[in-house]
């Protein structure tokens, strides 16, 4: 039988479980850099360079659920720009300096004994349970410090749910109510109650302290708290990611009760002038014959680069649920077009790697590094899904997944843990900024170098567009052939659009030198630098500045440096969004919504790091003296996003997965009638709110990617209203073709085969077997897509048929027709090693099917042969003698 009073976390019929305290070469010419219409002025002033300043108490005693209905009193929370509230920052910033120069675990373990919360928090336990109940677990020595710098921290809370704590100065102290004193005696009556005594039959089973649920949650909390510690440590690890939200919370109460916004801005980036500018851009829409050269540096490049896909965020506003078992999925596995978002990011890298073998005829494999998290189990259905696609036929050895820690949720009333159950902090990913310096620590930089790369694209999983024609090949070509740190891929800004905005930044700095780069401010930063009230225009100012859209280029090297900073530049811009709601479930089945956030930080402001300096202000031509820059292009070719679910009864199909397929038809409209092909023009998106699209056309983007490949294989047709054209093939020649109705053509072997490497593993071999397909003068028509299904789900590919002429092609099968009708219902499967040919018959078709020889087993009867004329490829038919 164990004493009851060695634990001071007790369970009865109540669900009471609680500790109890007494008292409780060059680049081509930009266009000139002009100073005329900058964003933001900030006067010459002296400022201190420091950590942003937050608006949070640690202090704050806040109950997060009764154990009584009776009404108890509480204080009110103690606001930002209080003077306990700027105490409260410097003890925790007094506290973590001491902890800095500490070079041990045992000297930290000191420090923080000494600290006056974490002494009263032990010291008021009764009857020494606490110490106890933490020793009965075994704790190391390391665990034992983590418990007490959140203690330390202030948020004791989240190792004991259902109670209000009394941690203030003995002189403050007062007790609130009657109830909550009889509280106290009734748990200290349970703590000393004695457990062979039958008088109290409502207690669990003797010597049970915590469930086998409870302790593992504990376990894992201990690890929740190692995670922020090790990754947080170039700011301080637990106390100091608790300074920063403090800090954070109180520059953002001071800034919204002084309309000075300007020294705020001043103090965060500790200059003595500033001006941000609308930057000069590179418009490949414009600029075709230097985009074409510049798109083709990227193809050449390719073996230089790696991928990089930043996929940990909750995506909480996509609202994805699995239909079968209720469980919360991450975007990455949202099926759009027919397959997972992921499947697609990996689709257009192998569209690009088939371009390099058909231009050089060499394999190249790029490297992926993935950043996942815990959130909605984001690791394990990514790393599930790899594996059950077998690694998209590129091997394990080519993905490096690393998984982002989860940070706590903080109330945006006080900054204080929001807790849903004792040990089980509400927490979210912190922000797709950490990828540096994750990146750092878990090795990635060093794993690229190994498989020989220099720089990489970076694209988040939700941007379904990023890949289209010349945009990402472009970014990174730019990036390699003229040794820049950091690229943008931008385009115009649609007003009201949860996206930053791109600026180039001019600063004088206390030195008197001066700095400039191309930067990014990030929407929720707006009310920040004062621009959503600058302008009356219905846009605002925002529609002056080019849209940030997170696809970048960076050099591995210039990145590598910037996270494995030991300070705060390897998380570039902390940032504390408080205007959202967190939603959670507590212990007891009760639903919450409370305004809150967590520390983020943005992957793309690592560009802060990469201004170039000079010895007095610059005039005229810049840009080609950076080593940052911007590409920039036709909206709907640089992003679409499928980042939140369309709302119910609104028009709003921005960012919306109905909204990304619109624009991926409207692309598919503008290279189609580029070959002659006539279709209908896609309407603006209000017109599809309630009905369907006017047609369904998804095209492999091994077809191109380039447009200028893909206009070589489309040759004249039609496409009639509310048809279907889904290719599925790379190897296509197209001449004349009018469809009306549903044509699908699906190639087993699209971009090539798979061979097995030395340990098994199915690699793909690009150009190996293709399937192929020619269609000369050929007219499909059949009823096709029953348009007025209710279940039809379009962004899905999820639609029912009344009819479709369907052309399958296994391994390297051949599909041919020429001068024909194809009408009704047809279903064309063609065997592998052979070749199905449809010309015209007395009676209809004449279908003819034969094995294909065998010298022209590997390369096929034909063939697209692609050759470089100076910026441009220039594609050839090659037919291949069969003997």
């Amino acid at each position: 039988m164990a004493n009851p009073q060695a634990s001071p976390i007790l369970h009865h019929q109540n669900h009471l479980s609680l500790f109890h305290f007494r008292n409780t070469s060059r680049l081509p010419s930009f266009s000139s850099l002009h100073f005329t219409k900058p964003l933001l002025f900030l006067p010459s002033s002296s400022l201190s360079s420091q950590l942003p300043q937050s608006e949070q108490q640690c202090n704050n005693r806040q109950v997060r659920r009764h154990v009584s209905t009776v009404p108890v009193e509480y204080s009110t929370p103690t606001p930002p720009e209080s003077d306990d509230f700027l105490s409260e920052i410097d003890r925790l910033k007094a506290l973590l300096s001491k902890l800095d120069v500490s070079k041990d675990l045992r000297r930290k373990d000191a420090v923080i004994d000494a600290d006056s919360r974490v002494r009263r928090f032990f010291s008021e336990n009764r009857g020494g349970g606490l110490s106890k109940f933490l020793g009965s677990f075994g704790l190391n020595s390391k665990e034992m410090f983590l418990v007490k710098c959140v203690i330390a921290a202030g948020q004791e809370h989240a190792l004991c749910v259902g109670y209000e704590e009394a941690f203030e100065e003995e002189e403050e102290y007062t007790v609130r109510s009657s109830v909550k004193s009889a509280l106290y005696a009734l748990v200290e009556m349970i703590e000393r109650f004695d457990v062979n005594s039958s008088g109290y039959n409502g207690r669990r089973e003797t010597g049970t302290v915590l469930d086998a649920e409870e302790i593992a949650h504990f376990r894992k909390f201990l690890t929740f708290l190692e995670e922020i510690e090790q990754f947080y440590d170039c700011i301080g690890g637990i106390i100091g990611y608790q300074v920063m939200v403090l800090e954070l919370l109180h520059q953002s109460s001071k800034r919204h009760n002084n309309t000075n916004r300007s020294h705020f801005v001043e103090e965060s980036l500790g200059c003595q002038y500033l001006e941000m500018h609308t930057p000069s851009v590179l418009d490949l829409a414009q600029r075709k014959e230097y985009a074409s050269q510049a798109a083709l540096w990227g193809i050449e490049g390719l073996p230089d680069l790696g991928e990089i896909y930043p996929l940990g965020g909750a995506a909480d506003r996509l609202g994805l649920v699995d239909s079968e078992t209720g469980e919360c999925l991450p975007a990455a596995m949202l099926a759009h077009c027919g397959r997972t978002l992921l499947e697609g990011l990996i689709r257009d890298l192998q569209a690009r790697e088939f371009l390099y073998f058909k231009l050089y005829g060499k394999q190249c494999v790029t490297p992926v590094a993935i950043m996942t998290s815990a959130a909605k189990n984001n690791h394990e259905h990514v790393s599930s899904l790899c594996k059950r696609l077998k690694w998209f036929g590129r091997g394990q050895s080519n993905f490096r997944l690393f998984e982002q820690p989860l940070v706590p949720a903080v109330s945006a009333e006080d900054g204080q843990w929001i807790v849903s159950k004792p040990f089980v902090p509400v927490s979210k990913p912190g922000g797709h900024g950490v990828i540096w310096k994750l990146a750092y620590d878990k090795g990635v930089f060093k794993w690229f170098y190994d498989h020989g790369r220099k720089g990489a694209t970076v694209r988040q999983v939700s941007n379904v567009v990023a890949a289209t024609d010349v945009t990402l090949l472009a970014l990174a070509g730019i990036g390699l052939r003229y040794n820049k740190k950091l690229g943008f891929a931008s385009c115009k800004r649609n007003a009201g659009a949860t996206e930053g905005i791109n600026v180039l930044m001019e600063k004088k700095n206390f030195d008197g030198k001066w700095e400039y780069g191309i930067s990014c401010i990030e929407y929720t930063e707006f009310d920040k630098f004062g621009i959503s009230s600058r302008s009356p225009s219905s846009n605002g100012l925002q529609a002056d500045f080019p849209a940030n859209t997170n696809i970048l280029y960076v050099d591995l090297h210039a990145a590598e440096l910037i996270g494995s900073s030991s300070n705060a530049k390897s998380l570039p811009n902390m940032v504390l969004n408080t205007k959202k709601r967190i939603e959670y479930i507590d212990q007891y089945g009760d639903y919450h919504s409370v305004l809150g956030g967590r520390l983020e930080c943005t992957m793309q402001n690592i560009a802060d790091n990469f201004l170039n300096k000079f010895p007095s202000r610059f005039q005229g031509n810049l840009e080609d003296k950076l080593d940052t820059y911007i590409v920039y292009n036709e909206r709907r070719k640089v992003t679409s996003s499928a980042k939140k679910k369309k709302p119910h009864a609104s028009a709003a199909l921005h960012q919306t997965p109905d909204g990304a397929l619109l624009d991926i038809l409207r692309n598919a409209y503008d290279l189609l009638t580029e070959c002659d092909i006539k279709l209908p023009m896609i309407e603006p998106n209000d017109k599809y709110v309630d009905s369907p699209p006017p047609y369904l056309i998804l095209l492999h983007p091994a077809l191109g990617p380039l447009w200028e490949v893909t206009r070589q294989k489309f040759k004249g047709g039609s496409i009639a209203s509310f048809s279907e054209l889904q290719l599925e093939i790379a190897e296509l020649s197209w001449n004349n073709v009018q469809v009306d109705g549903s044509l699908i053509i699906t190639a087993e072997n699209a971009m090539g085969s798979t061979i097995p490497n030395e340990t098994g593993e199915p690699i793909l071999q690009y150009g190996l077997r293709c399937g192929k397909c020619k269609l000369h003068k050929v007219k499909v028509v059949n009823q096709g897509i029953d348009w007025n299904s209710k279940s039809n789900v379009y962004w899905r590919n999820d639609v029912n048929r009344l009819e479709t002429c369907k052309i399958i092609l296994h391994g390297n099968a051949e599909f041919e027709a020429s001068n024909v009708t194809i009408e009704g219902n047809h279903v064309f499967e063609v065997p592998d090693r052979h070749r199905l040919k449809i010309t015209p018959g007395n009676s209809g078709l004449s279908i003819n099917l034969e094995a294909m020889k065998e010298e022209v087993m590997e390369t096929g009867s034909w063939y697209w042969s692609y050759q470089l004329n100076g910026s441009h490829i220039h594609l050839e038919q090659v037919e291949v003698s069969q003997n």
